[in-house]
């Protein structure tokens, strides 16, 4: 008999990477999506429930029906910036969400197997660097205070009632499949746009940011390898290569044979002929998160996962889907 998986935003990037996964390997894959959420082509061989994290109510009722054999914990609102403006929705979906998971799962199926999407973003404010699952946390958003009470929700499940529930705590991971309101995609399509012609100006926050960015389709194979374990733990996935977000801005328009400079103004030089890119204040986040480096050492020698495309591989991968 086929494994049951339930998947929580299995529209998203993650979500949707991680259902073709699990049908390439026979599972039954269920999906559970806001009722006003659009299902991709990708869903198309899964089954779809309308509910949401918020709702205690359908949570429990769709649960009950599933009956999952593993749940896969993705649904979060998940942009860092968003947060700060409505913190009270993301600390409610993000924290309560989970809660609200758990506790159906311990209810109506306490065998299943559960996987909460943890963030680098809980580490924030790091002591040292790279971080890895003995980093102490220090979130500066929101977002991350959000992911880290999820973590820890996950973590007295666990100990309290002895059921397989561990955390990934994923460092950024990008695909084409990413939303336009993360900086990655919002580079890459800027890139593609302004080598067509059909746009001029791209804005960016904090240039000197530096992250960890790896592929969200390998990301999701350490996902589903931390449920096959024989004991639930926590895991770290990351590349260990570190680039700023003005880095990752020329190896975008590297791609496009653009020549870009730094400049208080945007648009073309007319003399020289570069794009011109300038930061905006209005993107920088109240409290930033400057460098963000991982070490999946424990994944690498217990799960047998590793990274394996750099940043110049993902940004070719990005604007080839673009163009």
């Amino acid at each position: 008999m086929n494994k049951k998986a339930l998947i929580t935003g299995i529209t998203g990037q993650d979500g949707s990477y991680l259902a073709e996964l699990l049908l390439s390997k026979g599972y039954e894959v269920h999906g559970l999506v806001r009722r006003v959420s659009r299902c991709s082509e990708y869903l198309s061989p899964c089954e779809i429930h309308g509910g949401d994290v918020l709702d205690m109510g359908s949570v429990y009722s769709i649960i009950e029906q599933v009956r999952p054999d593993e749940c896969y914990h993705l649904a979060a609102i998940s942009h860092v910036g968003y947060s700060f403006n409505d913190e009270f929705t993301t600390m409610n979906c993000n924290g309560g969400g989970t809660q609200y998971i758990l506790a159906a799962l311990r209810r109506f199926a306490p065998k299943c197997r559960f996987y909460f999407a943890g963030s680098s973003e809980m580490f924030g404010k790091v002591e040292h660097s790279p971080q890895n699952e003995k980093t102490r946390f220090h979130p500066r958003s929101p977002y991350g205070i959000s992911k880290t009470m999820g973590y820890y929700l996950t973590q007295n499940y666990r100990e309290a009632y002895g059921m397989f529930a561990c955390s990934g705590v994923l460092f950024n991971h990008e695909s084409p499949r990413r939303a336009d309101t993360f900086v990655s995609q919002k580079i890459v399509k800027a890139a593609v746009e302004i080598a067509q012609g059909k746009k001029e100006i791209l804005k960016l926050g904090n240039l000197d940011a530096q992250r960890d960015w790896g592929y969200a389709k390998e990301y999701v194979e350490g996902m589903w390898m931390m449920l096959q374990q024989s004991e639930p733990s926590d895991y770290v996935l990351a590349t260990g290569q570190m680039h700023s977000v003005r880095e990752f801005c020329e190896m975008a328009f590297r791609e496009v044979h653009i020549e870009i400079e730094w400049s208080d103004n945007t648009g073309i030089n007319k003399k020289t002929g570069k794009v011109l890119i300038q930061t905006d204040p209005t993107f920088y986040r109240p409290a930033e998160v400057e460098k963000l480096c991982g070490d999946a050492t424990k994944a690498q020698q217990q799960l047998g996962w590793r990274a394996k495309t750099n940043l110049q591989k993902l940004c070719q991968i990005m604007i080839n889907k673009v163009i």
